[in-house]
This record gives structure tokens, C-alpha cells and sequence, in this order.
């Protein structure tokens, strides 16, 4: 495969930001680019953007691992869908590719992509995602992803801010709701019976 030039990086809040919107790149060309770079975490944004993270820190790993344990654990109880970590890239309605710290889709729209599109970046928004704030982050980036999964057909999303023990709940056709220091938060209605148990987060 040609190698593809990318042109005008840019540096923001510890992310690689590149405007590949006159290149042209396919989705197979972005799926292998993310296969030849295993070790980053690259994302496409609906204008065309690609952006290139490092690695998170061990306490973000951490994290991220019990919040994905907590939802896993649910999903395999519940059985009415299934759960994904922060190595799941999913091509948004709006042509964003994008890979949230947690999600879970209802099993009939999962059941329902072909073997091939399930062995890809599927096509279909998560009904719920978590995004947690790193400090590579910016809360302001955080609340646009959120922003954007709910507008691409997510029920519900959590962004969960550690620094500050705050979570910040989406959903569709509201304002977003603060919790301040919350010891867990529901998942109810839409993921019936699913409590995150904060706890090991704040820590």
C-alpha cells in the first residue's frame, strides 16, 4: 500500500492532530493505519481529522480497566447486549471513527451487522459510552465527543472527570446533568439495573 501524505499536524492537549481531509483516506486505509500502529490510539473526526494519542498513564489504565470490568460484568449478567473497551473503533453515521474508553450496544443491533462489518470499525453508534478524562485531555474535547455520539444516536453517555470527582450525564434532547462526588451512578432506564460504582475511580 502507498503511503499516504498527511499534512498540517498540529499539537493539542497532548494529542497529534493531522487535516487529512484532501487526501482522501478510505475507510480500509484508516482501518490499517490503526493495525500498523498498535501501540496509539488514532481516531478520524468528522472533518477529516486524524488524531493521534499516546499511550495513557498507568492510573488511567487502571481506571479504565474497572470501569470496563464493572460494565462487562453487567452486560454479561443482563444479556440484552453487548459491552466493548477502549480498543473498539466504531464509524459514526457522521463518518467519524471513533474509539470510546467504554460502550455497550443493544445485542439486536450488534446481531444485526454482517460478520465482515463486525471485523472492522463497525458502522453503528454504541447506545451508551463512557469517556474518561485523562491529563492528555480537555474537558471541552470530552463534552464535543459526547456531544457527537448523542447526536449520532446514543441514549446515553457518562463523561467521568476524576480530577475534579465529577460525572457529567448525555442524553438525547436533554441539557447535560453534573453529578458532584457521586459515590456511583445509574445507568437506568436505558441500561436497566447497571450501577458504576465510583469508588476505585476517585481514588
Amino acid at each position: 500500500m502507498a503511503r499516504v501524505p498527511l499534512i498540517a499536524p498540529q499539537v493539542s492537549a497532548g494529542k497529534f492532530v493531522l487535516n487529512a481531509e484532501s487526501v482522501g483516506l478510505s475507510a480500509e486505509q484508516f482501518y490499517q493505519l490503526c493495525r500498523d500502529n498498535p501501540d496509539l490510539r488514532i481516531e478520524l473526526t468528522a472533518r477529516k481529522e486524524i488524531e493521534i494519542m499516546s499511550p495513557t498513564n498507568s492510573k488511567t489504565g487502571f481506571r479504565n480497566a474497572e470501569i470496563c470490568r464493572q460494565l462487562g460484568n453487567w452486560a454479561v449478567s443482563d444479556r440484552s447486549g453487548v459491552s466493548f473497551d477502549s480498543n473498539a473503533g466504531f464509524t459514526l453515521p457522521n463518518g467519524a471513527k471513533r474509539a470510546p474508553d467504554a460502550s455497550w450496544i443493544r445485542r439486536e443491533r450488534w446481531d444485526a451487522l454482517t460478520p465482515d462489518d463486525q471485523e472492522t470499525l463497525a458502522p453503528i453508534c454504541p447506545d451508551f459510552v463512557i469517556e474518561l478524562w485523562s491529563p492528555s485531555d480537555t474537558i471541552p474535547d470530552l463534552q464535543a465527543k459526547l456531544e457527537e455520539y448523542i447526536a449520532n444516536g446514543a441514549r446515553l453517555g457518562f463523561l467521568i472527570d476524576p480530577k475534579h470527582q465529577q460525572v457529567h450525564i448525555y442524553r438525547p434532547g436533554r441539557h447535560p446533568e453534573r453529578l458532584d462526588q457521586p459515590q456511583s451512578v445509574s445507568g437506568d432506564p436505558e441500561l436497566p439495573g447497571f450501577t458504576l460504582e465510583l469508588i476505585e475511580i476517585w481514588k
